[in-house]
């Protein structure tokens, strides 16, 4: 049986491949091709997933597209798909469906809340799902314009960011920010008369373009003249007034329970997974970590193979490294093609003291091995790495490599077996989808990369998830005494994850890394 997953067409298009029930790989087409081409299936992505699975067009039983499909009629792309795959049932999921199925079917649970929130798809917004067993039971919903993602994105363009792709950048600068506007934020989500918003239009101009569209009204309540820039004083602060109040909001809509899942692209904000882990109303939280649109293509996969064939065996999404790799004579061919000088390490021991080595020199090292990451996280196969021990490894990373805001912090990497000897941190840190708080024995040791007075990104690395890493972080403290490593995505610039070896050295080359680990080579400038 083998079934293919399409999701996020219009804006993050990926695929996913399910065989005989197993997840045989999931890519997402930007990070293959380096550009966006919204609205075409995604062709190099498709290609990638079956190749990984080991099979043809003709061999897929079933292609399993998430909503929305194009901007025009979808009637072309269902002739497309019907070419491509002649012996294939196509299945259409809604765009909320697929982001229900991706987390509930890839979670540990039976029976669950699960909780959908993005900006807009098909015109709703959010949804509440009771799950049992295989069924996904719409319980509530929420349309657009009454859209917490919306709002996010407004707040982003207000603060000069680029709105529906900067929505990070304002989470962790609200880390910084006190709450002075939560109120105000509560007032336009208009959560006052029951336990789902409805946003109060009066602190929207809809004649306003710029800036997040807001109104003379919303101005006024922030104390400044109708639509005058923020001030560097109060961006921190609206930021963090828009945070709590969306944690606020979402922690009404979820009400309480035993298990909760959660999918759509506000589930990517990490402080927000946090706040439902801590807040004492769930026994149980479990977040997506592709959570965005690119995760529709799981969900669309995860849907067919339980809904349309009945099939109780869950697929899990293993480690979440879904992607393509590649063996020593094709890193090799491109290594020899960029006429670069590279040392061949010969066993795994060598390439881990080696690695610890260049740490423990203050050198930050690009590591790149095994199966590219589905989603938007590094976890261990595609990153940087620096030694939280040198006193200038965030500055550096921040400043020469990645050339990104000071308030912006890069995750701990941390065994998962030890991550309770520094960290308080729950269960959603394997896929670095949460925030943890530093133990206070060690936050002189985590200062720089400290979001406020003790909360860190924290990433558990588990020996059965990334053996490879697992290791190098264990060597590490065995020669430093701290079994930790900062750890950030390996692109450059707003680029995507590298994928290739190709795309490793550009990146590297481009950058102020020190050194790159990519298989069993080591590259040094």
């Amino acid at each position: 049986m083998i079934i293919l997953g399409i999701g996020g067409i219009l804006s993050e298009a990926a695929a996913a491949v399910l065989k005989d029930g197993m997840l045989a790989g999931a890519a997402e087409q930007r990070k293959l091709v380096r550009r966006l081409r919204p609205g075409e299936l995604p062709e190099e992505a498709i290609a990638c997933c079956l190749s990984m699975a080991g099979v043809g067009p003709n061999e897929v039983d079933c292609v399993a597209v998430a909503r929305p499909l194009a901007i025009g009629p979808e009637a072309s792309m269902h002739l497309q798909l019907r070419a491509r795959f002649p012996g294939s049932r196509i299945v259409v999921v809604d765009h909320h469906t697929a982001h229900a199925a991706s987390a509930y079917f890839a979670s540990p649970f039976e029976e669950a809340v699960v909780l959908t929130l993005d900006a807009t798809g098909d015109y709703r917004c959010g949804a509440r799902w009771i799950a049992a067993d295989n069924s996904l039971t719409l319980d509530k919903e929420l349309y657009y314009p009454d859209s917490l993602g919306d709002l996010y994105a407004r707040v982003t363009a207000l603060l000069g960011f680029e709105a529906h792709a900067d929505e990070h950048k304002v989470q962790w600068l609200s880390a910084q920010g006190d709450d002075r506007f939560e109120p105000l934020f509560t007032e336009i989500l208009g959560m006052g008369d029951g336990d789902w918003p409805r946003l109060d239009r009066s602190y929207f101009d809809s004649e306003r373009l710029g800036r997040g569209g807001f109104s003379a009204r919303f101005y006024r309540r922030l104390g400044l003249a109708d639509g005058a820039p923020i001030p560097e004083s109060l961006r921190a602060a609206v930021a963090g007034g828009l945070q709590r109040a969306i944690e606020r909001a979402v922690l009404c809509m979820a009400g309480s329970g035993r298990n909760l899942c959660l999918a759509g692209g506000l589930a990517h904000n990490a402080l927000l997974v946090a706040a439902l882990e801590q807040s004492g109303r769930w026994e149980n939280v479990f977040v997506q970590p592709a959570a965005g649109n690119a995760g529709t293509a799981l969900g669309a996969a995860f849907w067919a193979w339980h809904n349309v064939y009945g099939e109780r065996q869950r697929a899990g999404i293993g480690n979440l490294c879904l992607g393509p790799e590649y063996d020593a004579e094709q890193i090799k061919q491109v290594l020899e093609n960029c006429k670069l000088r590279f040392r061949y390490l010969l066993t795994t021991e060598e390439l881990i003291e080696t690695a610890v080595r260049e740490l423990g020199d203050n050198k930050i090292i690009a590591w790149m091995h095994g199966r590219m990451e589905f989603g938007p996280r590094a976890l261990g196969n595609r990153s940087i790495l620096a030694s939280p021990l040198d006193p200038y490894s965030t500055e550096n990373l921040n400043i020469y490599i990645k050339h990104r805001e000071p308030f912006r912090k890069f995750a701990a990497s941390v065994p998962a077996e030890l991550a309770g000897e520094y960290f308080q941190v729950g269960p959603n840190a394997r896929f670095l989808a949460t925030v943890g708080r530093v133990r206070p024995a060690h936050r002189k040791t985590f200062a720089s990369a400290l979001l406020d007075e003790d909360r860190i990104r924290v990433h558990t690395v588990s020996e059965q998830d990334n053996p490879l890493y697992w290791r190098l972080l264990h060597a590490a403290g065995k020669v430093t005494g701290l079994p930790v490593l900062y750890n950030t995505s390996f692109n450059l610039f707003g680029d995507p994850l590298v994928c290739t070896p190709r795309d490793a050295v550009r990146s590297f080359y481009s950058s102020g890394i020190d050194s790159m680990f990519v298989g069993q080579f080591w590259l040094q400038k």
